[in-house]
């Protein structure tokens, strides 16, 4: 049964990544990190990519306060929902990527508006990663680690 729910689930992520939005549109999520001062901030943002729930790309800034929350504790939490339909909570770490390959593949045309290209030193990636999970898809819950 878990593993229906948690493939069902990461083909819901898929589908909620910008690369892959149906109707071209930038879909978002909610990402919960901890603040300078220890409390959970939540803000929405652009997934890039993901695979299944194990991990989500996000394109960002390194002069971003989300990239300066993610240096000082790398502990975050997701949540994509729609209404009646899903509510899926990941909890675990992010990263800042740098590598220019990884830039460019996480690359969409969105991102011009904020950057100069993938090769400009301020663009970056945040990838994270699933440590748990509680998956509530099509009424049917999954809760567990990875």
């Amino acid at each position: 049964m878990n593993t229906e729910i948690i493939k069902k689930a990461g083909e819901i992520i898929y589908q909620n990544t910008v690369h892959q939005s149906p109707d071209g549109s930038e879909p978002y999520c909610a990402l919960a990190l901890i603040n300078q001062e220890g409390y959970p901030t939540v803000s929405t943002i652009t997934p890039s990519k993901s695979d299944g729930i194990n991990w989500v790309t996000f394109c960002s800034g390194l002069g971003s306060s989300k990239a300066q929350r993610i240096e000082k504790c790398d502990r975050a939490s997701l949540c994509f929902n729609k209404d009646g339909a899903y509510n899926i909570t990941l909890v675990g770490t992010m990263e800042i990527i740098t590598d220019p390959a990884v830039k460019k593949e996480m690359w969409y045309a969105g991102m011009s508006n904020h950057f100069s290209g993938y090769d400009d030193p301020n663009y970056c990636i945040f990838r994270f990663t699933t440590k748990s999970y509680n998956l509530l898809v099509d009424w049917k819950e999954a809760k567990g680690t990875l």
